[in-house]
């Protein structure tokens, strides 16, 4: 297949690499640094049973791409918009276009750009990129799809990838169940600049995790989802699977890049103020994100 992999980081690097592996054609759009590495070099994929170089293309905008029968959009939430304004005149009624964002309202945001179909994906991955056109994989890399008529060939293709993949039924669980997860540990991973396993080990974590979780849930619920029990039980155990995971939030942060913190905690808060639910421990955990970026980024400008 001709994949087009817009948003060059950590995820869009593994899954893109992955799909390389298979030996599909992948041409990789991202930063400057990443797309001259790429091509000097390949791509660098490293994760717990390869490590090598793949030979890839990369670009720095959509310009390059023919028609593409699948485009995997990885870029942060905010560049939504661009990213879907960068597709137009490349994409074709039967290409396949997956949104591997965080949030829960990029698909319809992407479709809104495009005027073409997106299926809503969500990402089960810890990875990062580790310099110039090299991802590392540190662990999970499950998939989940949105139900549509291309669900099972797109999904038999990614698990012929080594992508475990599966179809969910009712994709806005899922979306809204990893959006919780990530107000759970995004922040306080990006603010302490820590990992999961020691984070949780700190007096107080675990109290302020489930508070951020339960305000989440409660909006979410307002929203007519239907967010299973455990769902607690299931993110307090997080840590224990990926203990030297640091969130997405920390790695941008670190590497003095503006956050997704709006559309993660952020989102809740203004979903939260929409249905006049009191979201207090989304709204400082947003708000310390918000402070903890400022000076970082604005010290690397």
């Amino acid at each position: 297949m001709q994949v087009a992999v817009v948003g060059a980081g950590a995820v869009g690097c593994y899954y893109g690499g992955l799909l390389l592996r298979a030996g599909h054609d992948v041409t990789f759009i991202g930063r400057q640094p990443h797309v001259d590495a790429i091509n000097a070099r390949g791509l660098l994929l490293d994760t717990q049973t390869f490590n090598g170089h793949l030979p890839a293309r990369a670009a720095t905008d959509a310009t390059a791409l023919a028609s593409p029968d699948l485009v995997l959009v990885c870029v942060k939430s905010a560049d939504t918009e661009q990213a879907g304004r960068s597709l137009a005149g490349h994409l074709q009624p039967e290409t396949s276009v997956l949104s591997l964002q965080n949030g829960v309202d990029n698909a319809p945001r992407l479709a809104a750009v495009t005027g073409h179909a997106v299926l809503p994906v969500v990402v089960y991955v810890g990875s990062e990129m580790a310099g110039p056109g090299h991802v590392r994989h540190h662990g999970g890399g499950d998939l989940a799809i949105g139900a549509s008529a291309a669900s099972e060939a797109l999904a038999n293709t990614l698990e012929a990838a080594g992508i475990r993949t599966t179809i969910s039924d009712d994709i806005d669980v899922t979306l809204w169940s990893k959006l919780i997860i990530n107000c759970a540990f995004n922040a306080l991973s990006a603010v302490a600049d820590i990992a999961y396993g020691p984070m949780l080990e700190v007096d107080g974590t675990r109290e302020v995790v489930t508070r951020a979780v339960q305000e989440a849930t409660t909006v979410a619920r307002a929203c007519g989802v239907a967010i299973p029990d455990d769902l607690l039980a299931h993110i307090l155990n997080i840590p224990s699977m990926m203990p030297n995971q640091k969130s997405s939030t920390a790695q941008d942060l670190a590497r003095g890049k503006p956050s997704e913190i709006d559309f993660l905690n952020g989102y809740v808060v203004r979903k939260g103020a929409e249905l006049g639910i009191a979201t207090p421990t989304n709204h400082a955990l947003q708000l310390m994100v918000k402070l903890a970026e400022r000076g970082k980024v604005t010290s690397r400008k």
